[in-house]
C-alpha cells in the first residue's frame, strides 16, 4: 500500500508514482538528467520564468529513491566529481580589467553604476575577483542568485551577489509573522546579499551604503526579469567577528536579530559557533502581510 507523499510542494500519489515508473522504464538508459526533464514537461513543473524545475525535480526522485519506491538509473559519474565540476576555478590568464586606486568621497568619483554578471565577460571578472579578494572567497552559488559588477565608469569598484534565502531564521520568522506554511509558499520573495566586496584599492568614504541604496532600486528589477517573480525583503548576515554593520546601518537596514551559531550539512545539525547578526531591508511598506499572504496584494 502507497502512502502519498508531498515532497517539494509536489503531491506524489499513486498516479504520479505510477507516471515516474513509467518513465524510467522507457528512458533508463538516458539517464537521469533526461528523465528529470521528461517529467517536469510531463507535469507542466516550471519555474516563474517558464523553466523546467530540473534541480527539485531531480531532488524529488533522490527522495523516491531513498525511501524505497523507485530505482533511479546510475550515474553518468560520480557525483561528488560531477559537482566538483561546477566548482569556479582559477583561468591561467587573469581577466582585464583596470585596477585604478580610488581615494576621498563619493562626490569625487563618476557616477556609480551596476552591471549584470550573468553569461558574460563582467561574470568571469566578478568570479575572479570575488575568489581573489573576498574573505570567504569563492567556490559556486547553489539556487537562485544574481551577481553584479559595480563601477566608477570603466572602473570596477565592487562585487556583490543576491541569493536565495537561508529557509529558516527563527528572529526573521518571527519578525515576519511566519508559520511553516507560510514561510515555504514565500521564502522565495527574499533575497540575501550572500556576497559584498568593495576591491581593496578602493577606499571612499559611504561607498558602501551607497551601493546598498543602488541595489535596493535595481535588484528587484534584475531578479524579475530572470526569474519571474517580485522581491519584497532583503536581508543580510553581519559576522560579528569581523564587521560591525555600519554600512548596513546607514542604508537603513535593520537589525532584527541574531543566527543561532547552528547549520545543518549533510542533514546533520552542527554548532560551529559563529554569531550573526540578522539585519533586512523592506522593498514593500506592506511587507509582512505580502510575505505572510502570498504577494498579490
Amino acid at each position: 500500500m502507497y502512502d502519498p507523499l508531498i515532497i517539494r510542494n509536489k503531491y506524489i500519489g499513486e498516479e504520479e508514482l505510477g507516471q515516474i515508473r513509467e518513465l524510467l522504464e522507457t528512458h533508463w538508459n538516458r539517464g537521469r538528467t533526461y528523465i528529470s526533464r521528461e517529467l517536469c514537461r510531463l507535469w507542466n513543473w516550471r519555474q516563474d520564468n517558464g523553466l523546467l524545475k530540473e534541480q527539485v525535480c531531480r531532488i524529488l526522485l533522490r527522495k523516491l529513491e531513498d525511501k524505497g519506491y523507485i530505482e533511479l538509473p546510475p550515474r553518468v559519474s560520480d557525483g561528488v566529481l560531477s559537482r566538483n565540476r561546477r566548482y569556479y576555478r582559477p583561468p591561467t590568464q587573469v581577466p582585464d580589467f583596470i585596477k585604478y586606486p580610488l581615494r576621498g568621497t563619493l562626490q569625487d568619483l563618476p557616477r556609480i553604476t551596476l552591471k549584470l554578471a550573468r553569461h558574460n565577460p563582467e561574470e568571469k571578472l566578478w568570479n575572479y575577483l570575488v575568489y581573489n579578494y573576498h574573505y570567504k572567497s569563492f567556490r559556486i552559488i547553489v539556487g537562485a542568485h544574481i551577481k553584479v559588477l559595480a563601477y566608477a565608469e570603466n572602473i570596477p569598484v565592487a562585487c556583490l551577489a543576491w541569493s536565495s534565502s537561508v529557509f529558516r531564521i527563527a528572529c526573521r520568522d518571527a519578525y515576519i509573522g511566519w508559520d511553516n506554511e507560510s514561510r515555504n509558499q514565500n521564502i522565495r520573495h527574499v533575497v540575501n546579499n550572500s556576497r559584498f566586496l568593495i576591491l581593496p584599492w578602493i577606499e571612499v568614504k559611504n561607498l558602501a551604503s551607497h551601493l546598498l541604496g543602488i541595489s535596493a532600486k535595481q535588484i528587484p528589477k534584475y531578479w524579475k526579469n530572470i526569474y519571474g517573480f517580485p522581491l519584497y525583503l532583503l536581508e543580510t548576515f553581519v559576522d560579528r567577528s569581523r564587521f560591525r554593520g555600519t554600512c548596513y546601518q546607514a542604508a537603513n537596514w535593520y537589525k532584527v536579530g541574531q543566527t543561532t551559531g547552528y547549520a545543518k550539512k549533510n542533514k546533520q545539525i552542527y554548532q560551529h559557533g559563529i554569531i550573526k547578526d540578522v539585519y533586512i531591508y523592506p522593498l514593500q511598506k506592506d511587507f509582512k502581510a505580502r510575505l505572510r499572504e502570498g504577494g498579490a496584494l
